[in-house]
């Protein structure tokens, strides 16, 4: 059975023991987190979706977070002489799958 979560305003499709690597949650190594559900694809291939899931959602634990690889920004303005440099390291927490709860 695999699963669609929201988290961060994104969404992820995940299965039981997957590791997601997702935006910033609040928590610790080892803390269990219940992630949004959006949809359900069983193993028939059927879609359960929206209102049907009712109070459905994802356990998982909390297993490690930091951030991710620079990113450089760099602005240029051709004959004014303005150049500016700017790096970005995005916060992430890498979430480990536990139960889905439908």
């Amino acid at each position: 059975m695999q699963a669609i979560i929201e988290t961060g305003g994104k969404q992820y499709r995940v299965a039981p023991g997957d590791v997601v690597r997702v935006e910033k949650l609040p928590g610790e190594a080892g803390t269990e987190v219940a992630l949004r559900l959006r949809a359900v694809i069983k193993d028939e291939g059927q879609v359960v979706a929206g209102a049907d899931l009712g109070e459905a959602t994802v356990k998982g634990t909390i297993v490690d977070s930091g951030r991710g690889k620079k990113v450089l920004v760099f602005k240029f303005k051709r004959k004014k002489q303005y150049k500016r440099t700017i790096g970005h390291r995005q916060a992430f927490t890498e979430v480990k799958v536990g139960d889905i709860i439908i």
